[in-house]
């Protein structure tokens, strides 16, 4: 089971890069559509220099991005950590539930935004992952050092 573990984390992966790149017509195109007066008048602006001046449906793509570099991170280790150790049928379920919650939780916040939705399916992916996490530890702990 160590490698079919990784591949959830794989997805993951090309859909954090999907996201990234949903932001270029959302951005720009809004951009385009925007009284350039309105941006600030400086060197180097940033995404974060355009949230009061784009329409909120226009930033959220990067929200998410944002988002998915956050609490993922933790996921990639602890797949990791369960790969190297001898992930079970267990955790490659819960990887795919945490991945299909996580790309659910991105689908609606770049798409709808209702907050309540959002929360449920981000407390449904952070369970999944505190289970896999404890697991990950469990297995570590306890791992039979002859067997490395």
């Amino acid at each position: 089971m160590q490698a079919q573990i990784l591949a959830p984390a794989a997805v993951l992966v090309l859909w954090s890069l999907i996201v990234m790149l949903w932001i270029i017509p959302r951005r720009f195109g809004a951009i385009g559509k925007t009284d350039k007066s309105a941006f600030p008048k400086k060197d180097g602006l940033r995404g974060q220099d355009l949230e009061t001046i784009l329409p909120d449906r226009a930033n959220w793509p990067a929200h998410n991005h944002t988002h998915l570099m956050e609490q993922p991170t933790i996921f990639y280790f602890t797949v990791v950590a369960l790969a190297l150790m001898g992930a079970g049928a267990v955790d490659v379920a819960l990887a795919w539930a945490y991945v299909a919650l996580r790309i659910g939780h991105s689908l609606w916040q770049i798409l709808v935004n209702k907050v309540n939705v959002r929360f449920v399916l981000f407390l449904l992916s952070s369970i999944a992952l505190i289970i896999l996490a404890v697991r990950a530890l469990i297995a570590t702990l306890f791992a039979d050092p002859g067997v490395l």
